[in-house]
């Protein structure tokens, strides 16, 4: 290195040149080809501590994260917690933030705070993802048709609904659900089957230790008649010993729904269930040859 530097006898007189063709405004390459100096230690050496102009940093699509990432070490965060919360790589961060000062240890309770704050917008952020998703699926299905309400009726019933069997007769639409949409949904489907209300009757099945009037009026609200039209509530034994998850305010039970004089809907309803599941056979592609 000595014998490299008395090539360049006059250092700080170098020095000054490059400081001050740097402040205006050029390149490392320029500098070097003005000063005629081949050495890269050297123009290191020359420019010490001499900030880059503006424009010969590149725009890079990570800028944003990485002031993020040095704020969040200022703050005190270490590269795990910076990761958990910026979603990138430990070795990117290790890039952007190793200038800065290491954060002080933290206690346990500070630690376990910041983590879970780092979780939190985690999930929120995922939260997110998910209901943008649902949104975009949902818009994507539009309007329905008659058919395919019928087509859609007749699945759901085949998967919720009561069904006939060779032992035991019961060709009737009979159906049983927790789930309010589940519910709308069958109930349009037997306004495309040109079902009347009238012909309907409803009760609620739920455990006996849940608010019964409360859910009572619930699923009359939904079906839009009064609790007095509906039959006699089925109350199931509350066993204590049974851990039950389906508790509280939210719990109203499911909704029962009979459609009288049936006989021939349920029939239609059983052939149209065989005659989508021969379609879907027929229209696999692996079944042509």
């Amino acid at each position: 290195m000595t014998e490299i530097l008395g090539k360049y006898a006059d250092f700080e007189v170098l020095r000054e040149q490059a400081i001050s063709l740097r402040r205006q405004g050029l390149s490392r390459r320029q500098i070097r080809d003005r000063i005629q100096v081949d050495n890269n230690d050297i123009l290191n050496r020359l420019l010490d501590g001499e900030p880059a102009p503006e424009w010969t940093k590149r725009p890079n699509a990570k800028d944003d994260l990485r002031a993020k990432a040095r704020e969040l070490r200022l703050q005190g965060l270490t590269y795990d917690q910076i990761q958990l919360e910026l979603g990138c790589s430990k070795s990117s961060i290790s890039l952007w933030v190793r200038d800065l000062p290491k954060p002080p240890k933290r206690t346990r309770e500070e630690a376990s705070a910041i983590a879970r704050r780092g979780w939190e917008a985690t999930l929120q952020r995922r939260e997110i993802e998910r209901e943008g998703t649902k949104r975009a699926a949902a818009d994507e299905i539009g309007a329905l048709t008659d058919r395919e309400l019928f087509l859609l009726g007749v699945t759901l019933y085949w998967a919720e609904g009561g069904k006939d069997k060779a032992y035991d007769r019961r060709e009737s639409l009979k159906f049983i659900n927790s789930d309010p949409n589940v519910i709308t949904l069958y109930l349009r489907w037997l306004d495309v089957l040109g079902v009347p209300r009238e012909r309907l009757r409803f009760y609620v099945s739920i455990h006996e230790s849940a608010d019964v009037p409360a859910a009572e009026q619930f699923w009359a609200d939904l079906v839009g008649v009064a609790p007095s039209a509906f039959n006699k509530t089925s109350l199931k034994r509350h066993n204590p010993k049974t851990v039950r998850k389906n508790t509280g305010e939210a719990y109203r039970g499911c909704l029962v729904v009979y459609v009288r004089q049936s006989a021939d809907l349920y029939r239609r309803m059983e052939g149209a269930w065989y005659g989508i599941v021969g379609a879907s056979l027929t229209s696999d592609p692996r079944n042509r040859t």
